[in-house]
C-alpha cells in the first residue's frame, strides 16, 4: 500500500483533489498497477518484435489481394508515435 502522501503527491502532480475515502482506495489501487508495471521490468527476453505495429500484419481484400501499406503512409498522420509504433492514450475508467 501506499502512503497517504505518496498519494497526495500523485494527485498534486495532476492537480486532482480526492476525498479521505478516495485516497485511502487509491492507496492500494495505486500500488496494484504499480505491481503490475514492476512485473515488466522483471522480463529478460523482452523484445519490441513481441509489440503490434499496424503494418506487421498482413491484410487481404476480398479478392485475397494482400494490402500492402508504406510505413511512412500510416504514420504521417498519427498524432504521437514512438519509433515504430503508434502511441496511444490509456484512460482508466471508474468503477460506477
Amino acid at each position: 500500500m501506499l502512503t497517504k502522501e505518496e498519494v497526495l503527491h500523485v494527485l498534486d502532480l495532476a492537480r486532482l483533489e480526492a476525498s479521505d475515502d478516495e485516497i485511502t482506495k487509491y492507496q492500494v489501487e495505486l500500488k496494484k498497477m504499480l505491481d503490475e508495471i514492476d512485473k515488466i521490468k522483471e522480463l529478460d527476453d523482452f523484445d519490441e518484435e513481441l509489440m503490434i505495429a499496424p503494418w506487421t500484419n498482413n491484410c487481404s481484400l476480398r479478392d485475397n489481394a494482400s494490402l500492402e501499406i508504406a510505413k511512412v503512409d500510416i504514420l504521417k498522420n498519427v498524432p504521437s508515435k514512438k519509433g515504430n509504433f503508434v502511441v496511444v492514450d490509456v484512460e482508466v475508467l471508474k468503477d460506477e
